[in-house]
């Protein structure tokens, strides 16, 4: 799914049209199966715990909780991708996340793509009884305990979370689990470089993303040598009627035809980018219209 020069695609969870209304979450495993079908590489999943009607997104992400609702998901399909776009490290206990995230990695093996924040919903923080302004310290420290339990044979730590002396995870994951840093995590640049298998970051135009990926690559460069690091971006989208219908913008996305879309879609591929999450809540189309429009007419043009 993820190659160096080339461009994959995903959709975000839940695929309906809610815009920033409750979404109903009818229909969900069929239209995973759809676009599975279609050739999408990966589904998105965000991880919300309270509705926050003052936040400026006030959608509670899928509703259900992301790990359970991924594991439902990944066992109502075969070979799609199933990713976090991102599980808020500060609000989940590491040695409990790196538990579900073994066990689920051993019953749908290399189908996860770990997708961390340090979170931005203060409601979410205050309803957890977790400090939102030292988030960042206890992103660093929950990451850290995370990488011992779940890839260190009997490791000893010793953390704010917890202490492991002469005990060990199990099961451990069959193969790494691909981490990706959303944003900066309220870290550095480098940090984010130095820790991540790859960087989600925000969606902007193309000229202003390509400066972005081209400092990212660099600080890799710094710290890894000669790697691939993929780049990820979310993209709202309204796919029109009209397939040349011009670029308009919206927020963070495009309303576009079909044939523009995909020359905006190579622009980012030429740029860097190599995996972008589509959203399509705000389609007035029917969502399933726009996935068959999308697999048929666009995801060919940049099969590998």
């Amino acid at each position: 799914m993820l190659r160096e020069n080339h461009l994959s695609f995903g959709l975000t969870i839940p695929i309906e049209n809610y815009d920033n209304e409750t979404p109903t979450m009818k229909h969900q495993v069929e239209r995973a199966q759809l676009a599975e079908e279609l050739g999408f590489h990966a589904l998105w999943l965000q991880d919300v715990v309270l509705e926050d009607p003052t936040f400026e997104d006030p959608a509670t992400g899928q509703i259900f909780d992301s790990l359970i609702y991924l594991t439902y998901l990944a066992s109502h399909t075969s070979k799609i991708q199933l990713g976090t776009a991102a599980l808020v490290m500060p609000l989940r206990h590491p040695l409990r996340t790196a538990k579900e995230l073994a066990s689920i990695e051993r019953l749908f093996p290399e189908r996860i793509l770990l997708g961390i924040s340090s979170g931005d919903r203060r409601k979410d923080f205050e309803g957890l009884g977790i400090p939102i302004m030292e988030r960042s310290e206890w992103f660093r420290k929950a990451f850290d305990y995370f990488k011992h339990a779940l890839y260190s044979e009997y490791p000893e730590v010793e953390s704010d979370f917890g202490k492991l002396h002469k005990s060990n995870l199990v099961p451990k994951p069959t193969s790494r689990i691909p981490t990706f840093m959303t944003g900066y995590c309220q870290q550095t640049l480098d940090w984010v470089a130095e820790h991540g298998d790859g960087w989600m970051f925000y969606p902007q135009r193309p000229e202003q993303q390509e400066k972005t990926i081209r400092e990212y690559r660099e600080k890799v460069k710094k710290y890894h040598g000669n790697v691939f690091r993929p780049f990820f971006m979310p993209l709202p989208l309204e796919v029109t009627e009209n397939p040349d219908q011009e670029a308009e913008k919206i927020p963070a996305g495009y309303r576009i035809g079909r044939k523009p879309l995909i020359n905006l879609l190579e622009n980012y591929r030429s740029i860097g980018v190599n995996h972008i999450m589509l959203g399509l809540s705000k389609n007035k189309r029917p969502v399933t219209e726009i996935m068959q429009e999308l697999g048929e007419e666009v995801l060919p043009h940049f099969s590998f």
